[in-house]
């Protein structure tokens, strides 16, 4: 009925299957066992069905809060047969609205509480009684159509044009992505796993599927428990833990991350950023029975493609240059090579991909148009114009540097302006384009830069004699989400300039740090 483990749905349908009556989920207050857990799943994928005249509906909207609801309603989409967009339920109607109108999406699922979103599709807004009740109904879907080469789930990053960019994952994609780390992570029944990822990352699903397509337990923090890291680990008893970095970082400010503070803990996974070195050795102090390992790679990739896990005793740890932990080998199911900017290829430069975990475009072609590669028998390298069909033959330009030490993969940083705060890809140019369109704004650039912190936060800068911060943080709130929105926007007389004419950056970045300064 679900294709086995050649869907995503399949990962966790095997475990309900093998494991009815461990625990599955536990949000909140509310704890479901996998036999549990898939038969809400089958009831709200039957009411999905009824709500699209019958037939299985093409994609679903997901309006992804840390709710039961949302978590059933991901399965119970992919069960349809669905391909699974979530959307931020922080983010403008608008632009929740195009990227629904972009993936095709037919309908949603919501909490009741975001029942009235306004998407432009009918919203199925079930309370946990009501999913209950779908379940009690005795309705079943008809057979899970979905196969290998059918859209798993699309996330969308942000565009340097000002236009969100729809990532569509395969389900052979993430079927690759799944048999090489769910193996890894070493997990099954008794295994209790963090569930720290908002969905609209795809580093939930490593969260969702590592645990469910292993017959694991999926803990979800509440926000507001994610504040507190240390304390929701010990209190639920985490064996295992995957999050952003800056959660590290976090932790270490509270004062919570003493030696021996998380006992519990066998793997720790850390990625979406780089992992400072000193961040690992504290981690490593306050789970001292943890593995500790490092994974990375962009959405395109299928989450991630590369590992480094540290060895088991600090003094063996590399040390790098740029004092973080190193992204270690790529997966030895894909290719990589680094490229300099004439194309030849080197020890240091631009990271390509190309293999069974390489998404098969953008939503929008037009977007493919640079970011592809291919390279002929000779070594000369075409870049990708659009003017031929997308293969899997074409090399994936990550646009990171990436340097080869000691036989390692290690993060040089961009060779664009691209940034990740908290985990969060973000393009500087999707922002500083709205801030353009605003009155009296000549000019605007958005930068990375240190907060008070200590950690990345963005800032802006623009120019005009008659610009004004507060109806420019109300601009970008109505169009963006939250972690998008600069904390600071700087008005200045000119932007600096280097010899070259072109905008110091590195001029900039200082100014933004210090506001005063101008």
């Amino acid at each position: 009925m679900t294709g086995g483990r050649e869907t995503l749905y399949g990962w966790f349908a095997e475990s309900a299957a093998h494991h009815p009556e461990q625990p599955a989920l536990e949000v909140g207050d509310e704890r479901l066992t996998y036999g549990e857990l898939r038969r809400l799943v089958e009831g709200l994928a039957a009411h999905l069905v009824q709500v699209c005249g019958g037939r299985p509906p093409r994609a679903v909207g997901l309006v992804a809060s840390r709710s039961l609801v949302t978590y059933v309603g991901y399965l119970a989409a992919l069960r349809a047969g669905a391909t699974v967009v979530p959307l931020n339920p922080e983010a403008p109607a608008t632009r929740n609205a195009a990227v629904s109108s972009a993936a095709g999406v037919e309908l949603a699922v919501a909490e009741p509480a975001y029942g009235a979103t306004e998407l432009g599709v009918p919203v199925v807004a079930p309370s946990v009684a009501g999913l209950r009740a779908f379940a009690a109904g005795g309705e079943q879907a008809p057979p899970c159509a979905a196969g290998p080469d059918d859209r798993a789930y699309v996330v969308f990053t942000s565009g340097s044009t000002g236009t969100p960019k729809g990532v569509p994952v395969l389900h052979r994609n993430v079927t690759a992505y799944l048999s090489h780390v769910v193996p890894r992570a070493d997990a099954g029944p008794g295994s209790r796993m963090s569930g720290t990822f908002e969905l609209t990352f795809d580093g939930s699903v490593y969260d969702l599927f590592v645990a469910w397509g292993s017959g694991a337990t999926l803990v979800v923090p509440m926000r507001s428990q994610l504040l507190s890291p240390v304390k929701f680990i010990a209190g639920r008893e985490l064996t295992h833990w995957f999050s952003v970095p800056s959660l590290v970082s976090f932790a270490a400010q509270l004062g919570t991350l003493k030696p021996g503070a998380l006992p519990t803990l066998r793997r720790s996974v850390f990625g979406g950023e780089p992992l400072p070195l000193a961040s690992a050795r504290a981690w490593r102090a306050a789970a001292p029975d943890s593995v500790l390992e490092i994974l990375y790679g962009p959405s395109e990739t299928t989450v991630s493609c590369t590992e480094y896990q540290l060895p088991p005793d600090p003094a063996d740890w590399p040390n790098p240059a740029n004092g973080t932990v190193p992204l270690g080998e790529g997966y030895s199911e894909l290719e990589f090579v680094l490229l300099d900017e004439a194309g030849a290829a080197v020890d240091d430069g631009e990271l390509c991909v190309r293999g069974a975990q390489r998404f098969p475009g953008y939503l929008d072609p037009a977007n493919n148009v640079g970011r592809f590669l291919s390279i002929d028998e000779t070594g000369t390298v075409h870049p990708y114009t659009g003017n031929a069909p997308l293969t899997d033959a074409h090399w994936y330009r990550t646009g990171d540097r990436v340097a080869v030490q000691d036989g390692r993969l290690v993060h040089l940083g961009r060779v664009d302006h691209q940034v990740k705060i908290r985990g969060y890809r973000i393009e500087p140019g999707e922002i500083e384009a709205l801030l353009r369109e605003q009155d009296g704004v000549r000019d605007a650039v958005v930068l990375a830069v240190r907060g008070p912190d200590g950690e990345k936060e963005l800032a802006a800068a623009v120019v005009g004699p008659e610009a004004d911060p507060q109806p420019l943080y109300a601009a970008l709130g109505d169009r963006l989400p939250p972690y998008m929105i600069p904390r600071r926007i700087s008005v200045l007389p000119e932007l600096p300039l280097n010899a070259n004419g072109k905008i110091d950056r590195r001029a900039l970045t200082g100014a933004l740090e210090q506001p005063s300064a101008y």
